[in-house]
């Protein structure tokens, strides 16, 4: 058993991102001068593996030398020795790879690695030896920073010697002009002790069973803590395709504390523990999953096939160096009975968008066998075929919404049933009467607008279902749609965010003081956009036109945290604003996305830290970029603004690919012409709104494909009959997944030979792991006030507003 849960480590990791230095340049460059040489120049551009950034510190590049996989679900090996004898500490992470050619990534430690060659096939195994995975990556999931002055230890007399890269090519198709493939990760690492040393806690169950059908089933996981002091700080959760949810808890004194929830459905990265969690001697760690049975026609056991279920709770932990252990395991219930106190929230099942599902388990393709037993490719995921073969989209010209009768057009969101709705301002213009140079709004006397300015659009027809709104808002700006149907609006005249039920005469929940501007936790300064995780109901505000910062409240208003400053006057660096205009929620990779207007970007965080992750700026998208918004699947869309005297980037609309950041497509209407598109909004079938505030105008973009009505054909199988089931095909030799691995003392036990042991385990293999994881626009022909916004400039002066 105790090789089992040493051997079950490898199931984990998901860490990412950056890198630095180095201790004695001369002697490790000297050492891996002949490495070096035998990459592939389009691998290491400097030919170094090994990047000397200071007295210290070092940076490991291990990469691909060079590989062009021959076939789909292709498992490549390559190992690099530690450049240094004594012990080093890894202390970050940056993945170089992308989900468009790369499956998944994992990153071993050991002595003693499978092979000698530049690089081998995995099915000559990982390692000969005990081996540790150190990282996993797949889908761009999101990246997990060690907390400062936390390290992985290597090298020295106990730690690992070599690393050894395993990388999954899933579809080959993006190998077509047969370029070499440089995928890996960056390693940075220190010779500076680190006081605090991270280790891995893993709590499974083992003898759950699900019978068929039923429709609730519980796994319940309990162990006594007995050492030293641990602080939690990431935690990650898997199951097959039964598992709803799973949590995570520290036990004291009768009271349960959250560790972690989540849907193991979701991409399976490390997330952060959204509060710090300490373990002491005498705690209980408990965790509970919940499956179902139903669609099942037999017993479901515990195991490593994609038939068989699995219950893991991941915690990563520091603990002080020198009472460090690297890894401790939970596989029993010391106590059924006090799960009777388990918080509820542990057994109310997260929900999950097929297509979500997809992504999480599915490979680029999926071959199955014909009676004949020939090979059938299953088509691709709609997006995949999508970035596979070019994507554009052209204006719906015959769609009547084009037509309608409306105020400046501020916000739009599509509802549950993907009906459209637009947030409008009625007969009220933003304009440069609005506010005082204290942001103060100057025409209260004038009432809130008296008609509707929330309607509800049939997608097809553009006919009016339903309106709200009447005399709530004097200026509207954003809107946003929670999963139950909830509107959330900002007014930027009254410096407030609205929470409205669809048939609800006034608001259920008011953040912000009316009419009050200011930049304290009460006070929001011309709000501009509002996004709710539907996950956790988290809700986060873009503040605004007179503050630069993003703040994030509880599902019921109570506030977190915020993050973001204005722009510095040399350059916009990471985190600075001015005018973050629009919000996009990315949950299945924990990012929130903010169109940074007047900086001309996109700016994309972790949602639960605010930790900047990365830029997406474009010379096509000129000095605005107004709105941005995301549809499952990989694809963003956004709008700019009107160029500038002197610019030549036109106004327009864009595809890009989410996980490049790459311009896929751009679209302008075919009817009237973009004058300020203010937002934009896409549904998961790629369908793209956009709102323009000065035209009062909604077109309605859509796929080129789909106006023809062609669907997506791939060996005479529609891509909209293919099932969220997409477990990974078994495979006939477990070593291309887990290598061979020894568990500690085991001599040689591995995760094949523990199954085969249990009820109802096949032996055609194993479950592939998933760690999948200023609106003011400046009127250029006369000095008239034009139906347009301004927002009151504060010295020195700004540009536009809307």
């Amino acid at each position: 058993m105790a090789g089992l849960i040493n051997n079950l480590l490898i199931l984990l990791l998901v860490f990412q991102n950056s890198c630095l230095g180095f201790r004695n340049p001369l002697s490790v460059f000297k050492r891996y001068k002949d490495t070096a040489s035998s990459l592939s120049n389009e691998c290491l551009g400097n030919n170094r593996p090994v990047i000397s950034l200071g007295l210290t510190d070092f940076a490991l590049d291990i990469r691909m030398p060079g590989v062009t996989p021959k076939q789909s679900d292709t498992y490549l090996c390559m190992s690099l020795r530690l450049p240094v004898d004594e012990e080093a500490y890894i202390v970050d992470f940056r993945p170089q790879a992308s989900m468009d050619t790369v499956h998944h990534m994992l990153l071993f430690g050991c002595n003693a690695p499978s092979s000698t060659e530049n690089y081998w096939d995995c099915d000559e195994g990982t390692c000969t030896d005990k081996s540790n995975i150190l990282y996993a990556w797949a889908r761009n999931a999101p990246p997990t920073r060690l907390p400062k002055g936390v390290g992985f230890k290597v090298g020295g007399e106990t730690g690992s010697k070599y690393f050894v890269l395993q990388v999954h090519y899933g579809d080959i198709s993006a190998f077509r002009d047969k370029h070499k493939d440089c995928s890996g990760v960056t390693l940075h690492l220190t010779h500076q002790r680190q006081p605090l040393i991270a280790g891995m806690y893993l709590m499974m169950s083992v003898n759950t069973v699900i019978p068929p059908g039923e429709k609730v089933v519980n796994a319940d996981i309990a162990c006594h803590y007995q050492n030293y002091p641990m602080h939690l700080f990431a935690y990650r959760v898997h199951t097959h395709k039964l598992g709803k949810v799973v949590s995570g808890y520290r036990v004291r004194n009768d009271q349960w504390a959250l560790i972690g929830r989540q849907s193991p459905q979701l991409p399976q990265a490390f997330y952060p523990v959204e509060h710090p969690v300490d373990i002491s001697f005498g705690d209980i760690l408990a965790a509970r999953c919940v499956f179902t049975g139903e669609g099942r026609t037999t017993e479901t056991h515990i195991g490593g096939t994609a038939n068989d279920e699995m219950c893991n709770f991941y915690v990563m932990y520091y603990m002080e160096a020198k009472h460090a252990v690297s890894y401790m395991t939970c596989i029993q219930n010391i106590n059924p009975d006090m799960f009777r106190n388990i918080p509820q929230e542990a057994n109310i099942p997260i929900p999950v968008k097929s297509d979500m599902v997809m992504m999480t388990h599915g490979h680029h393709e999926e071959t199955k066998k014909t009676d004949d037993g020939s090979s059938l490719k299953q088509p691709k995921r709609e997006e995949e075929e999508v970035l596979d073969q070019g994507f554009h989209i052209e204006e719906a010209v015959d769609w009547p919404g084009v037509n309608l009768k409306l105020g400046q057009v501020s916000g739009l969101a599509l509802d549950p049933k993907n009906n459209l709705v637009i947030f409008h301002r009625g007969d009220r213009v933003w304009d440069g009467n609005s506010f005082d140079s204290s942001f103060v709004y100057q025409q209260r006397g004038l009432g809130p607008i008296e008609q509707n300015t929330i309607l509800v659009i049939d997608p097809n027809n553009a006919e009016v279902l339903d309106s709200t709104g009447k005399n709530l808002f004097y200026l509207p700006h954003g809107l946003s749609i929670d999963k139950d149907d909830n509107y959330w609006v900002t007014d930027v005249a009254l410096h407030q965010v609205f929470k409205l039920g669809t048939h609800d005469k006034e608001p259920s929940l008011i953040l912000g003081r009316s009419l009050q501007p200011g930049s304290d936790k009460y006070h929001f300064c011309q709000p501009t956009d509002v996004a709710v995780d539907p996950v956790t109901g988290k809700i986060y505000v873009s503040d605004g036109y007179c503050n630069s910062r993003i703040v994030v409240f509880s599902p019921k208003g109570m506030f977190i945290m915020e993050w973001g400053e204005e722009t510095s006057v040399d350059k916009a660096k990471p985190g600075q604003f001015q005018i973050p205009h629009s919000l996009a929620l990315i949950p299945e990779f924990g990012q929130l996305c903010v169109a940074d207007r007047e900086n001309g970007r996109i700016q994309c965080f972790k949602s639960e830290t605010g930790e900047f992750i990365r830029e997406i700026k474009h010379k096509l998208f000129g000095r605005e970029l107004f709105a941005v918004s995301y549809t499952p699947g990989g694809l963003l869309f956004a709008v700019n603004g009107m160029p500038h005297p002197g610019d030549t980037a036109p106004v327009q609309g864009f595809v890009m690919n989410f996980s490049t950041g790459e311009i896929i497509d751009t679209f302008i209407p075919v009817q009237k012409s973009f004058e300020m598109p203010h937002d934009v909004v896409a549904s998961e079938d790629k369908t793209v709104y956009v709102g323009d505030a000065h035209a009062k105008t909604v077109w309605k973009f859509m796929p080129t494909e789909k106006m023809e009505h062609r669907s997506v054909k791939k060996a005479g199988i529609e891509v909209q009959e293919i099932k969220a089931d997409t477990e990974h095909k078994l495979e006939s030799s477990s070593g291309r997944i887990f290598g061979r691995f020894q568990g500690k003392g085991s001599g040689g036990l591995n995760l094949g030979n523990f199954f085969a042991s249990r009820k109802g385990y096949s032996r055609k293999g194993f479950d592939r792991l998933s760690t999948e994881g200023s609106d003011q626009e400046k009127d250029e022909d006369d000095g008239t006030d034009s139906e347009e916004e301004y927002s009151a400039p504060p010295p020195p002066p700004v540009s536009s507003s809307s």
